[in-house]
């Protein structure tokens, strides 16, 4: 495929734009970005994407999200609000996640790639939770993803919240998951081993884990001081902090992730970096949940790879990377904290890199070598836009309505907002059916 006449916005270290240019394909990779003259005569192909002078970008990556939450969209629970975090995990999402069947999982998979899709994200990094509907549940979800075509990495939340039997059971989901992805080698599904998160778990557990890991070969996704009772927990029953007792567990490592880390302390962040371990940072759900904010500059002062996720709040990274840049200013009163370089580092540079550690290339990036993950975006600039200021105009002006086409594995699966592989309304009509049964079954609890 040879995608020509765009305006190509690489957002690397140099923020590199290149003006009628084009980007050559072959099979799922990109082969070759240059001048868009000079690879037409170079290379002809019958597949070709005219970008009409349009920007052409990576894909965007969420590094952490739930499916799953799709089904929470507009859903209205009895009983009072929750007024603190584990009242929101107790009274909505260990609620929800109970009832989910395995047709619940398939189609709340299937509109969160849907949306993914239509707001420029190419990659999304799942952690899934249905105990009751647990075996199974994997495939499930890796089949909706790409029926759309978007590509993924899976895991299943183990935890001992609903029982001994259950955590096995997650166990299990996870080990032959990613079992089946090691053999498949499909570039487009992967498995991470999940655990809900430490003040979940035990030592026996984790020990169980670690062992299938290391027959494996892959990293942990876990939920790592979120909030105030996972750090008070695990100092009450194990003396030690989350980090401490993650890394004493042998869970950290160069393909876990650690997700969120608002409560963690200074000496955690030095064993995260020491670790080599990923941190996924998630601003708009941190401030829906009043969790706090994670001190990330800090991290990335010590080396730790700092990746955007979503935490299932939306498929749309825009969004996300808006929230990244100015949450910060806020908490910390000071204009000058995130600046547009650090926003666009761990949103681009640092999520392609957890996506290399996890599928063995890179994406969300545009460079010879990596997967030709592209999104074709729409965005008529009032001012000039360079490599000097280009990031400026991705938070101040481009938008997921912005999107275009999307690229993925380097075949088009949405073209001039019109997805290629499903029936968009087919679907979410098909989803409102589903999820309203589900909602039934919450509320007639």
């Amino acid at each position: 495929m040879l995608i020509r006449n765009g305006t190509i916005v690489t957002f690397d270290e140099k923020n590199t734009v290149i003006e009628n240019a084009a980007v050559y394909i072959e099979d799922n990779i990109i082969r070759e970005v240059g001048k868009s003259s000079e690879l037409e005569k170079k290379y002809k192909t019958e597949e070709v994407l005219d970008a009409k002078g349009k920007i052409v970008m990576p894909g965007l990556i969420c590094s952490h999200y739930h499916a799953y939450s799709a089904f929470a969209r507009g859903m209205i629970l009895d009983g009072d609000p929750a007024s603190n975090f584990i009242e929101v995990l107790r009274r909505v999402w260990w609620r929800l996640d109970k009832e989910l069947s395995l047709e619940d999982v398939y189609y709340s998979g299937l509109v969160s790639a849907i949306d993914a899709v239509k707001s420029g994200t190419t990659t999304l990094i799942d952690h899934h939770a249905s105990p009751y509907a647990c075996t199974g549940s994997l495939e499930e979800l890796s089949k909706a993803f790409s029926k759309v075509g978007v590509r993924g990495n899976y895991c299943y939340e183990v935890s001992e919240r609903d029982g001994m039997d259950i955590a096995k059971e997650g166990l299990l989901e996870n080990y032959n998951f990613i079992k089946k992805c090691n053999d498949n080698k499909d570039d487009l599904i992967t498995g991470s081993f999940g655990l809900h998160a430490s003040f979940t778990v035990s030592d026996e557990t984790l020990k169980e884990a670690v062992a299938m890991r290391d027959e494996l070969g892959c990293g942990f996704h876990v939920h790592v001081s979120e909030g105030n009772m996972d750090e008070e927990l695990s100092q009450y029953n194990y003396g030690k902090s989350v980090v401490k007792r993650l890394r004493d567990m042998k869970i950290l490592g160069d393909k876990t992730i650690a997700v969120h880390g608002v409560n963690i302390g200074k000496k955690d962040v030095d064993i995260l970096g020491k670790t080599n371990s990923i941190v996924v940072h998630n601003p708009e759900s941190n401030m829906n949940n009043a969790v706090g904010i994670p001190p990330i500059l800090d991290m990335m002062d010590k080396d730790v790879l700092v990746g955007l996720g979503t935490d299932g709040f939306t498929g749309n990274m825009f969004r996300e990377i808006e929230n990244l840049y100015v949450v910060h200013k806020l908490v910390n009163k000071d204009p000058r904290v995130m600046s547009v370089p650090e926003t666009i580092k761990i949103a681009f540079q640092n999520n392609s890199e957890i996506v290399k550690r996890l599928f063995g290339k890179p994406a969300g990036v545009l460079k010879e070598g990596a997967f030709a993950d592209l999104i074709v975006v729409d965005y008529n600039s009032p001012t000039p836009l360079n490599s000097s200021n280009v990031g400026g105009h991705l938070i101040f002006g481009m938008n997921s309505n912005n999107v275009l086409s999307t690229i993925i594995n380097g075949k088009v699966v949405m073209k001039d907002r019109k997805l290629v592989n499903i029936d968009e309304e087919m679907a979410m009509k098909k989803s409102r059916e589903v999820s309203k049964g589900l909602w039934d079954r919450l509320n007639n609890k």
